[in-house]
């Protein structure tokens, strides 16, 4: 008999907020973490803002000592390291020190790439002949693995531990990982999520793509434009999600706090076939993948309440909107609402799933809906699918049952998770 599967744990650093409380307060009110950027201004790229997490060194020290700092350079371990850690305390699970590992607790946290400005660091020692100067860290910080391989020595985790690795789509797929280990019965419960590198080194090849946002660089907040007629591309971000996803036995046994229920969800890809190519999405398997995971998680389209979408603000997102009025086979004003986060954070990329899943979450726990920054001017192409009343401007306070969350990433590959709000 399979297991229902719930979260008990949220932790994220995100562009509008690090940390639970502080993430919810930016949600509820509407505020961007998209700034300036001086080095992207000074490499002269066409995006000159950005979204990154305000990360202190007094934060730093309280998840790395000391002697880990030392010679430390991976913004995306770091990230994944306060958002894992954060979620696991948030689920009120123990970081005691014992000698057997936790066989029942393993993690799945997933990364674009891992430690690129150490890895560019490690390259010019390498051409200076420097090649035992590298450190003893260097290897960690840079496998692609490294954010799981910490998190796993940090929480002493015995079961699986591994990263995923889908592009825009890897913490949503490394949520659906945990949840069918779990519903399987192979582990009680696993840290998932993803983490994303910052900087102009992960950012210069979608600059060169000329996909990002050059037209806001003087007002950043208004950069970032999902759904809208003026969107003008994506604004580079980074970050991390986590969510302990648990055996519902398990968390009631520890009268745990119990945020959500994953009902079911899909993880496909279109081949490249079709409409579809390495940037771009077929459509017919976008549509399927949320199909089965509806179909997967034995509910009805009209079931639906919300969806948090991918919608990255290119010219992708009337498409996007469309895939879902025919999945659903909804429209006008029978869509459900509809929020895209990525007005307030810009596109995590690799931690995008996870720290939007971490939003979708906190919505159906606390009843509410974020409201879409920057979509005033709503694109007349969706207009003609939906209804405008569904892509709300300002927040919602509303009790919510289901909210779909998905995401599409380069390659063609695609992750839809239905999430409800838990009912014992």
């Amino acid at each position: 008999m399979s297991k229902r599967v719930v979260i008990t744990g949220l932790g994220v650093a995100a562009p509008n907020g690090v940390g639970i409380p502080a993430f919810t307060h930016s949600l509820k009110n509407g505020i961007s973490g998209i700034r300036h950027d001086v080095q992207l201004r000074e490499l002269q790229f066409s995006c000159q803002i950005a979204g990154q997490p305000q990360i202190s060194e007094e934060l730093k020290s309280e998840y790395f000592t000391e002697l880990e700092l030392r010679g430390f350079n991976s913004t995306g371990i770091l990230y994944g390291v306060i958002a894992g850690i954060e979620a696991w305390k948030n689920a009120g699970l123990s970081i005691e020190i014992n000698e057997e590992p936790d066989w029942d607790s393993g993690t799945i946290f997933g990364s674009g790439t891992s430690g690129i400005d150490k890895f560019r660091e490690s390259i010019y020692k390498i051409d200076e002949l420097q090649v035992r100067r590298l450190g003893s860290t260097v290897v960690a910080q840079t496998m692609n693995s490294g954010i799981s391989a910490y998190l796993g020595g940090k929480l002493g985790l015995g079961n699986q531990v591994t990263t995923n690795s889908s592009a825009c789509a890897t913490g949503t797929e490394a949520i659906m990982m945990a949840y069918d280990r779990i519903q399987a019965g192979h582990a009680k419960r696993i840290l998932a999520g993803s983490t994303g590198d910052s900087g102009p080194y992960i950012w210069a090849g979608f600059d060169a793509l000329r996909v990002c946002s050059s037209k806001y660089n003087d007002t950043p907040e208004q950069g970032s434009r999902p759904m809208s007629a003026s969107a003008a591309g994506f604004v580079p971000g980074s970050g991390a999600g986590a969510l302990v996803i648990e055996e519902l036995e398990s968390a009631l046994n520890r009268g745990a706090t119990i945020y959500a229920e994953i009902l079911g969800g899909n993880v496909n890809s279109g081949g490249q076939r079709k409409n579809g190519s390495m940037t771009a999405p077929n459509s017919t398997a976008v549509q399927k993948c949320i199909t089965d995971a509806i179909k997967n998680s034995g509910i009805a389209t009209t079931d639906i309440d919300a969806i948090n979408g991918h919608l990255t603000a290119t010219t992708k997102d009337s498409l996007e909107i469309e895939n879902w009025t025919k999945a659903l086979d909804r429209k006008g004003t029978n869509f459900p609402y509809i929020n895209s986060l990525k007005s307030m954070t810009g596109h995590c990329l690799s931690a995008a799933g996870s720290v939007e899943s971490v939003a979708t979450v906190l919505q159906l726990h606390e009843g509410f809906l974020f409201g879409n920054l920057n979509c005033d001017d709503l694109h007349p192409e969706i207009t003609e699918l939906i209804d405008a009343s569904k892509v709300p401007l300002k927040i919602i306070h509303k009790n919510l049952t289901i909210i779909a969350k998905a995401s599409f990433g380069f390659g063609d590959v695609n992750a839809c998770i239905i999430f409800k709000k838990f009912e014992n």
